[in-house]
Formats: structure tokens, sequence, C-alpha cells
């Protein structure tokens, strides 16, 4: 727990430095501006180059790490599990709307004009719209209008929609997992989405607030419907515009100025007075006076106008307002609609309307049960009716009677006015909860009179929420909002089908990452004829909702663990855990792969674990997969093997082939017939390929692990085989370097043998360390030494057997190691050879010569090991195949090479070089060696013979020379030199 709570406050330091970084880079970037971009590249660029997702990382760097850190609280919890019970996840995803909430309200007061200026061009071109009664308005915008990046923009609306989604989760999961103990004010609109208890026995007398509460008690699925009908008016309260703004267009063309005048029918009422004044008319004017139907009419004389004042004197009189008037209704009720969509009190309109000398629009919305604590249920009744009647009766607008719908019920007219798919949803769960609050008391009331029956038949079900969903998902006009991932997420949780939305989205993001390559992460998914009900419209860069449902799902587990842990889910957790890394978030990766099943988090962190290069990211990570109980050693074992898969080539192997590295130059002409072929310069090359810089990554990692000596030793070998029968001898030689025996045993042996020593050296030399440690002191007290002579004699035994037996477990990996040091240093060989033919000037000689013999003596000490006894101790069978290829492709090629520097030594150092070139003959021939066999087997015998027929046609004509110029052969390692002593007779 310890470093778990280490690792999140280097995580919180680093995202402090990076803003700290961002803030400085902010105020220099005017400056910067007006100077010549920089020559080099800043280490902003690296850490992009990188990590490709940084910038969008940083972008929501703390929602990211916050949403993490919350996530690893509820795991250190699990001992107290409750089953179908949401009260220890209420908190949670309380937390989550928070962050998202807290994000909302900066990016407001950053973006906040820009988007009123957009709400006011958008709702201009939906009131010019909307004189088509006969249909419901849907403008969809594309954000080009505001002069600004869409991004700024939609980052806002982003937030926004994914505030009311974590709203809505939290209350779907109080209706759907009900908890007994009492939540937190904060998870429950502080109160208000909290369930009301059942009033007791109700009867005829009891107000219809009481039997509302009790209605809502007592049915389940109404107090689903209210729940989701109160998230929904509070999402449009929250993230709606001002109703000044919604209403503006209408406004200006009622000809009134800025803000509405409350003078009412300010124009009806100037052409009333206007006639009764040319009338000489005391009373008020009377439709059915001789004249008034020519005379009282718009100026278009296409329309009568009403004699009256009344509120409903054009329903009445069948007759017209002026078209100012028009307008300035219309936006009246335009705004009494909103107030209602937005779930506002009635007191809140009430003084809306009073304020425009309107009380009769609020007396008219005074009696819903949800507002209302007056008043019986048979009045409230009746009251509905009514307000069904003026909706279907119609008024002077859509919204009239989209007002009078939500107030009694009627579900065409509030739909004929839905704009969105959050508006659809309103107007069938408003009227379906009415309804069936009027099945409710005729139920309770059998016996009411007939005249204060309500309208509702008995036992009204109406449509479930995955039917109301569904028709929403197919309705038209609402197709490209529906598709909006996040919509269509809020859809799955109204409808209560999150799992099957889980498993359509992981599917799709599935498809998506196999469609130009075949995904590393995550298998292609068969295909399926079926049309998804769910079909979100998001892309592979749709970070922010994988986050979101990443965190869904594995709130959902928490509830419901067997549903969310199919492949398609996991894919979710997996795409998201590959964003983290790419993003740079490291630390992050263990707590998310944690949580998946077992071989699903093995095979996920073997994909991710090669990308982090940084010792110390290295250590944390490993420590954190200890922390979240993960296996490291399967992790690191399936890495290597994953990558030494993907890096196969597509056509199989013949068994039979061996390796053929061009170590020497084929390509050499020269004059003199029969000369030795040179070393090829560069044969190993310096490319290294994406794939192959992962496996290095790879294996890097067997470091880290305490112990794991002979898996450590088993993994170098398999990833050796690969490169060297692959031709990869850039990446083997990049190996050989990094990962060295001596930094393996540097790093494993303290664990395993109680210090940190290099077991490849002498065991002289190991003795030398063991008594060095143990301190071979004499003690000054006047005791025997006796017994601890023996313990130290039986450790120093104990000691030897054990580092033997790390040895044996080493041998083929330290073979491989050498034989990449050889070929290392036969292609610095041929760079020197060729930098000392280029330099040509006999005065730099001594230096030149200097350099070759550095080089000539590192190729022979390198070529050493090779000759004796190398790669004859495989670990099975399996290693025994494949080290047999090896070693005849690489070794006939490397000692074929070999004698080739030698003769060049010997004619460029001392002739004396060139009897190495007959101890190698005598090596390849000898009883003990196996080489001859592989140069057989190889089918390159004669290629040696040559070579070695080169080599001594080049003593003799050394030899010769030497006698010319009086010199004498110096005789190595005693060895006599007069056999070379060949006179032809002169007879």
């Amino acid at each position: 727990q310890t470093a778990r709570e280490e690792s999140w406050d280097s995580l919180h330091y680093s995202e402090a430095s990076n803003a700290s970084s961002r803030e400085e880079a902010s105020e220099e970037a005017n400056v910067e501006a007006l100077r010549s971009p920089p020559a080099f590249l800043t280490v902003g660029d690296v850490q992009r180059a990188i990590h490709p997702l940084r910038a969008t990382a940083d972008r929501v760097g703390q929602q990211v790490e916050r949403f993490a850190e919350s996530l690893d609280r509820l795991g250190s919890k699990k001992q107290h599990k409750f089953e179908n019970n949401c009260y220890r996840l209420l908190p949670l995803v309380a937390e989550y709307e928070a962050i998202a909430s807290r994000t909302v309200d900066r990016l407001r007061k950053v973006y906040a004009p820009a988007k009123l200026n957009k709400s006011l061009k958008t709702f201009k071109r939906k009131s010019r719209s909307s004189n088509d009664r006969s249909m419901p308005i849907h403008i969809h915008e594309d954000g080009d209008e505001v002069g600004m990046s869409n991004t700024t923009i939609e980052d806002l609306h982003q937030w926004e929609q994914e505030k009311q989604t974590w709203r809505l989760l939290s209350l779907m999961l109080q209706a759907e997992y009900p908890t007994k103990e009492a939540l937190p004010l904060d998870t429950c609109y502080n109160g208000k989405a909290k369930r009301p208890a059942s009033r007791g026995s109700t009867h005829l007398y009891s107000s219809e607030h009481d039997l509302w509460q009790t209605f809502l008690a007592e049915d389940d699925v109404a107090w689903e419907q209210h729940t989701v009908l109160e998230w929904l008016k509070r999402s449009a309260e929250s993230s709606g515009d001002e109703i000044e703004t919604v209403v503006e267009d209408l406004e200006q063309a009622s000809e009134r100025g800025a803000g509405l005048n409350p003078q009412g029918w300010l124009f009806s009422r100037l052409e009333i007075k206007r006639h009764k004044v040319l009338r000489v008319w005391p009373k008020p004017l009377d439709p059915n006076s001789p004249g008034m139907d020519t005379s009282l009419v718009n100026p278009d004389r296409t329309k009568r106008l009403v004699c009256q004042l009344d509120p409903d004197v054009f329903s009445r009189q069948g007759r017209s307002l002026s078209e100012e008037d028009v307008f300035f209704e219309r936006a009246q009720w335009r705004a009494c609609w909103e107030m209602l969509r937005r779930g506002r009190s009635w007191e809140t309109i009430r003084e809306w309307c009073q304020s425009r000398k309107d009380g009769w629009r609020a007396l008219c919305m005074y009696g819903d049960a949800r507002t209302s604590e007056h008043g019986t249920w048979q009045s409230k009744i009746l009251w509905r009716r009514i307000c069904l009647k003026a909706a279907k009766l119609g008024g002077i607008d859509e919204y009239e009677r989209a007002v009078y719908g939500v107030l009694g019920g009627d579900l065409s007219t509030a739909e004929m006015v839905a704009r969105g798919c959050d508006d659809f949803l309103f107007a069938h769960y408003n009227s379906y909860l009415l309804r069936s609050f009027d099945s409710f008391l005729e139920k309770k009331f059998v016996s009411i009179n007939g005249s204060i029956r309500p309208s509702a038949p008995n036992g009204f079900q109406g449509m479930s929420a995955a039917q109301v969903v569904d028709k929403m998902l197919q309705t038209e006009s609402f197709e490209t909002e529906s598709k909006n991932p996040l919509k269509s997420l809020q859809a799955s949780l109204i409808s209560k089908r999150f799992g099957l939305f889980v498993r359509e989205q992981g599917r799709k993001w599935a498809q998506l990452e196999n469609i130009e390559v075949k995904s590393k992460i995550m298998d292609k998914p068969e295909p399926q004829s079926a049309k998804p009900t769910f079909a979100a419209d998001f892309t592979l860069e749709s970070y922010d909702f994988l986050r979101i449902l990443t965190h869904m799902i594995f709130i959902f587990q928490e509830l419901e663990p067997d549903i969310y842990e199919s492949s398609a889910a996991q894919n979710i957790v997996v795409a998201y855990v590959d964003y983290l890394g790419k993003a740079g978030k490291q630390q992050l990766l263990p707590l998310y792969a944690s949580r998946l099943p077992a071989a699903r988090a093995i095979h996920c962190m073997a994909r991710q674990l090669p990308f982090i290069t940084d010792s110390g990211e290295r250590n944390i990570t490993a420590e954190l997969m200890r922390q979240y109980k993960m296996d490291v050693k399967a992790v690191l074992n399936l890495q290597l093997i994953l990558i030494l898969m993907d890096m196969q080539e597509p056509e199989a192997e013949n068994i039979n082939d061996y390796p053929r590295p061009v170590i020497l130059d084929y390509d050499y002409k020269n004059d003199r017939p029969k000369s030795m072929r040179p070393v090829k310069r560069g044969f190993i090359g310096r490319s290294i390929n994406g794939d192959e810089q992962d496996v290095l990554n790879a294996f890097e990692w067997f470091l880290l692990l305490d112990g794991l000596w002979q898996e450590t030793m088993k993994s170098g070998t398999i990833l050796y085989q690969y490169l060297l029968e692959s031709g990869r001898l850039a990446a083997a030689r990049q190996l050989s370097k990094t990962v060295t025996f001596s930094i393996i045993s540097l790093n494993k042996t303290e664990k395993l043998l109680g210090r940190s020593i290099d077991i490849a050296n002498s065991q002289n030399t190991s003795e030398d360390e063991y008594n060095d440690d143990h301190g071979m002191r004499r003690s000054t007290r006047s005791r025997s030494n006796q017994v601890r002579r023996r313990r130290r004699s039986s450790s120093k035994r104990m000691y030897q057997a054990e580092r033997e037996i790390l040895l044996g477990y080493s041998e083929t990996f330290l073979d491989f190691e050498n034989l990449m040091v050889a070929l290392d240093a036969l292609e610095n060989w041929k760079e020197i050879e060729v930098q000392v033919k280029n330099i040509g000037d006999p005065r730099h000689a001594k230096s030149w010569k200097k350099e070759i013999q550095t080089a000539h003596d590192a190729v022979v000490a390198s070529m050493q090991p090779l000759l004796y006894g190398w790669l004859q101790h495989p670990a099975d069978d399996a290693e025994a195949r494949a080290i047999k290829k090896i070693k005849i492709g690489y070794l006939p090629e490397m000692i074929l090479a070999y004698n080739s520097v030698l003769q060049y030594a010997g004619h460029v150092l001392s002739r004396e070089i060139l009897l190495q070139c007959m101890d190698l003959a005598a090596t390849v021939a000898a009883e003990n060696s196996d080489l001859s066999e592989v140069f057989v087997r190889a089918g390159r015998m004669s290629e040696l013979v040559d070579s070695m027929a080169i080599a001594s046609k080049s003593i003799l004509c050394a030899q010769e020379k030497g006698q010319k110029a009086g010199r004498k052969w110096k005789k190595v390692n005693g060895a006599s030199m007069d056999i070379w002593n060949v006179r032809a007779s002169s007879s």
C-alpha cells in the first residue's frame, strides 16, 4: 500500500510539473513566435515523439489520473462486498461526476461567450424553421459559425454530457440496485432523488400530493420513470441556454426591442383602440357588429383581428392577433415550455410571468401533482382533463399545445416540439408517468363518479423503457444525435441494456483495430449479420468515451461480475490500457490490467511493457504489478514470446536450412588468382527496426526480477536463437552490449549467492571474492576457531556448487554472447583496415599499426571461445536442434573470415602471425574438435582447404623474402619453423 501511495504522489508531482511547464511555455509563446525555429529538438519534442498521445493526455491528464486514483480506492475495499447493493459504488460515481463538473466549470469560464454566440445563431435558425407546425424541429449544429475551432466548443459540450451521464448512472444504480443505507445528499440531488416512503393507508379524502408520494413508493416502474424524468429536467437546466437566449429571435420579431415588453398584446390593443376611436364606440367591440370583418383586419387584409384582449379570445372568436403580437405570444409560450422542460418550480414560473404582466399563464400551469401540494385529487383530475382538451384543440402555437400537453400527460403535442433525443424521452416519460398515476387513482378508488374519472384506461402500462429507446433510435430525425457515443450510452442506461451496449461497442472497437492490419492487442471478431441496437459513432481516437465506458464497466462488474467479463467488454478495457500506454501514463497500466481476467491481464501487460524504457518507470511498474497480484514472471515470458511471434516471417522455414551470414566480401575482385576473400565492411549493420527494439526492451525487463536465473537465461537464449537464425545481427549485437551476462550476473547473484559478482570470472577469482566477503579473520577471543573454519569450508563448498549450477544454466547464453563479441570484433577490424588504406601516409605508419594491432588482438581473443567447445551443452533436444543450425551456419564463415584477418595481419604487422593460420588448421583438424564435422555438414570444407593453401603459400613467400633479407623466423610457443625452409636442388 505504501508503494502504491508513493506512485500516486509521483503522478501528482509529475502532473504539477507538466502544468508548470505548460504555463511557462504559454508566457513565452509571444516572444518565441518572433524568433526563428530552434535548430535542435526540445525535450518536449522528444517526449511527444515517444508518446504520440501525450498532447491528449496532457489535455485531460488530471482527470485521467483522478479517475484512476478513485478506481484504486474502490479496488482496495474488495473485502466490503455487498451483493446487488450500490451503496459502496455511489460515492465513486459521485466523485467521477464531481471531476466532470469541475472541468465543465473551468471550460465555461473560457468558452461561455463563444457558446452563447453559437446558441443565438442556432436558435434563430430554429425559430425561422418552426413555421412548419406539422413537423418537430431538428436542427443539427455544425459548429463552424462561431469563428473558432470546433474542438474548443465540443470540449465543453463533451464534458457537459459526461457530467450528465455520471449523474444518470448514479440514479439508475439507485433505481435498479436499491440500498437500505442512508445515502449522502450529494448522490441524490440533495434529497430530491430519494425515493419517498409510503404514506400508509390512503383514503378518498387524501390530498393528491400524498397519493402521488404513495404512487412513487409502491410502483417501481413509476419511480424509475420519475427518476429519468427528473434527470432530463436537470440536464436541460444545467446545459441549456438562458430563457432570454431561447426567445431572443421571437422577441426581435415582435418589434419590442431588447427585453420582453410587459404590455402584453401591444399592437392588437392599438388596433382595437384605433377602431373604437374611428367608430366612436364606447363599449367593447362586438365581433358580430356590421363591418367588423372588413374593417378590423391586418395590414394585408388577409386575417381578421381579435376584438377583445382576454387570453382565449383568438380561439373563442376564431380571429387572429396582429403579426407582432403573434411573435410575442409564441415567445411567451416558448419560454413557458422551456421552464417546464427544465423542471423549474411553479413559484419561479409565476414570478417570471408576473414580471411580464401575464400572471394568468402561471395560473394555467398551477395544478401539477409533482409541484403543487394543494387541492384534492378529484379537482386535479379535472384540471388535467382540461389541459388535455386544450392541447388537442390547439392554440396559437405548437409550444402552447406542448405546455398543456405536458401538464395533461398528452404525448403527441409534447413530442411535436421535441428537438432532440432528450426532448423525445421527456415527452414519453412525462406522458406515461401522468397516465399511470391516473390509472393508479382509478384502481385505488373504483367507485368514483364518472364525471371525474381519469382519462387513462384502467391498468395503463405504456411502452417499456427499452421500447421507448428503440423508437427513439429508429426515428430518422434523431439518427445523427442518437449515434453520439454518450447519447447512445445514456440510452443504454435508461433502457437497462448496458451489457448489450458494451458487447456491441467492444465488438466494434475490435473491428476498428483490425481494419488495416491485424491488431496486436485484440483479435478480430467474427462477422455478425444482425444490426446492432446501439450504433454509437466513435473512432479509435474517441478516448474520452473510452475512459467513461471503461470505468462504467468496472462499476457494473462490482454488481454483476459474470455479465461484464465477455471478450467484448475486455476489449474496451484493453483499448483503454493501450491508450494510457501511448499517452505515457505507464504507472496506471497495472491498475487497469489487473481488473481483467488473469490470462487477458497477462497478455495486456505483456503488450505494454516493451514500450516502457525508463529504468525508474520499469521498477515502479514491476512493483505495482506485484501489488495488484499479477504474475510478473508470466507477463515477462509472454511479452518476449509475443514479440518473437510478431517478428516471424510469413513463410515457414525449412528445418534443414541453415542461416548464412555474409561476413566475407564475395563481390571482392583481385588480380591475384585464388586470393583470400576479405571481411565485408559493415556486414552486421546498424539498423534496428521497431519490433527488434521492442524485443530488446522486453528482455531488459528480466533484470528487474530477483532470482529467476534459469528463466532469464532461457529467455535470452531463445532471443539469441531467433535473432541469429533470422540474420538480425544488429539487434543481436545490441543485445550483447546492453544486457550482457556480466550485467545479469551482477544484478541477480546478490539474491542468489549473497553478494553481487560476475560468476563468469575464473573460479580462483570467485574464491577470493568469497573469502574477502566472509572475512577469514581470526578471533582475538580465547576460544577455538575450528568449528567456524569447518562452517566456512562447508559454506564455501555450497557457494561453489551453487555457482556451478548457475553457470550450467547459462552456458548457451554465454556462447551466443561470445559469438556476437567475435562478430563485432571482425566488423571493427574491417573498419580500421579501410581507414588505414585511406590514410596512405607513411609518416603515420606507427599510429595505424598500433590500431591494427589492437583490432587484431581483439579478433584473436574473441575467436578463442568459438574454437574450443562452443555450443556443446544444449539444455534439451529442441535447443540442440536450434544451436546445431546456428553452429553450421556461422562457424565456417567466421573461421574463414578469421583466417583472412590472420593473413592480412601477417603481411601488415608481423609475418609470425601467419603461423597462427597453421594453428587454426590444426585446431579444426583436432580429434577432440567438431569443427571439421561442421565444415563438412555446411559443405564448405573445400573453401577451408583453399584458404589454408593460400595461407601456406603466404608463409613460403614470407620465408623466402626473409632469407634474402637475412632475417630469421621467431619461434612461436617454442615451435620450430624449419619445416618451411624448402630449397630446391640445383642439379
